[in-house]
């Protein structure tokens, strides 16, 4: 099981320790704003513990985000394969969420650089996407900084009914390539 460390983070595998803090964050309707609704606890657990199981199989996937100067739990930042049949499937995605409280330190941008590196280095992805609503202003600023394109191939996500105000979608995408140039000093 891999964790990362960045200067200011730690991406770990989730604990039951994690379970309130993080029903807390997905049922905060601000940090939840882009996204079909919120969670309840129930569903927020089942959350967790997927991605508790996809870490212990593969040894990687959507860590828990923690602060290490004070082991605080700020959300979490990994790699994932979408279930959902997307217009680009198969692929690997990078995503996080993290709450509100942490928003604006750049926590998503460094540990979703961490994330980006393993990606290419150990798992030898030629291609890590991201994508989001349309609206979604602060996620796509972060996948900008990230170095991540707009393909300006944008998509109905098909879980979201007909009409919802978050069904269309942007997709970003950053090769190996892109990201090793963005790497030289």
């Amino acid at each position: 099981m891999t964790e990362l460390v960045t200067q200011r983070l730690l991406l770990r595998q989730w604990t039951g320790q994690d379970s309130a803090a993080f029903a807390r964050l997905n049922a905060d309707p601000e940090v939840m704003r882009f996204f079909p609704s919120t969670l309840d606890v129930a569903a927020s657990d089942a959350l967790l513990r997927r991605c508790q199981d996809n870490i212990a199989s593969r040894g990687w996937g959507l860590w828990a985000l923690e602060r290490k100067s004070d082991s605080e739990f700020l959300g979490f930042v990994g790699l994932e394969q979408p279930t959902t049949v997307l217009p680009f499937s198969p692929c690997i995605e990078v995503g996080w969420r993290l709450a509100r409280q942490f928003w604006g330190f750049g926590y998503a941008t460094e540990a979703a650089q961490a994330a980006l590196h393993f990606g290419y280095t150990k798992l030898g992805l030629n291609e890590i996407v991201a994508f989001t609503a349309l609206i979604n202003q602060p996620s796509r600023a972060v996948m900008e900084r990230l170095g991540m394109h707009n393909t300006h191939q944008d998509f109905e996500h098909p879980n979201l009914a007909v009409g919802h105000p978050l069904r269309a979608h942007c997709l970003y995408c950053l090769s190996r390539s892109q990201w090793q140039t963005r790497q030289r000093p």
